[in-house]
């Protein structure tokens, strides 16, 4: 995680705003906070998406936490994982880290775990939310 927000300006506004420890500190949070959460039985909340070495949601209370986020595996797809409309199944992420997933994947997670909905917060959108 801290690699990626060094990359993409986090580290640069807190650095430019307030101060490096800042950003460490930050990054030691990001490290402990859970990776999913599930609401009521029936709602699947996770920062990225799905990941397919995901086949039970139990996996997710075995991640020893704190733990940085690794380069790949379900850890890695939980937090950085997106969405796609046009595929089916699995593929490549255009950002360079863990896969893109079709709505068909959305379906049979929430078919197979008994859940209503997956609530994501990975990507800004232009009104704010977003339905497959």
């Amino acid at each position: 995680c801290a690699s990626i927000n060094r990359i993409y300006g986090f580290y640069d506004e807190c650095k430019r705003r307030f101060s490096i420890k800042l950003w460490k500190t930050f990054t030691d949070v990001f490290n402990c906070l859970p990776a999913a959460a599930i609401v009521d039985d029936k709602v699947f909340c996770v920062h990225g998406g799905l990941s397919p070495e995901l086949t039970s949601v139990d996996q997710i209370a075995r991640i020893v936490r704190p733990t940085d986020i690794p380069d790949t595996g379900m850890l890695c797809d939980l937090i950085w994982s997106d969405p796609e409309k046009d595929i089916n199944g699995w593929a490549e992420n255009d950002r360079g880290v863990s896969f893109t997933f079709g709505e068909d994947v959305v379906k049979q997670f929430l078919r197979k775990h008994d859940f209503d909905l997956v609530v994501r917060a990975h990507q800004v959108v232009e009104d704010g939310y977003e339905f497959f």
